[in-house]
């Protein structure tokens, strides 16, 4: 198992690690390698997919019958309020 140092850490950091990790019933330095899991995980995890992935996934059962059409190439048109 590899180790780490972090030097420098505030003050206020500290304090809030150890209040969540009291919360969490875990000591600090538990507390600290999920977060770090978690981190990665994340990480990991939003690298396969881009951004327009991501949302789409969010509306995958909004019940759209049809791909949207792409956007690019066509000419932006102010909207228009008059009746």
């Amino acid at each position: 198992m590899g180790q780490l140092v972090v030097r420098n850490l505030e003050n206020a950091v500290k304090e809030r690690l150890q209040r969540r990790a009291r919360r969490n019933r875990r000591s600090m330095e538990e507390e600290v390698r999920e977060i770090l899991r978690n981190a990665v995980n994340r990480d990991d995890e939003g690298s396969a997919r881009g951004l327009g992935s991501e949302i789409s996934s969010l509306f995958t059962k909004a019940g759209l019958d049809s791909d949207i059409a792409e956007l690019r190439g066509n000419q932006i048109k102010p909207a228009s309020f008059e009746p």
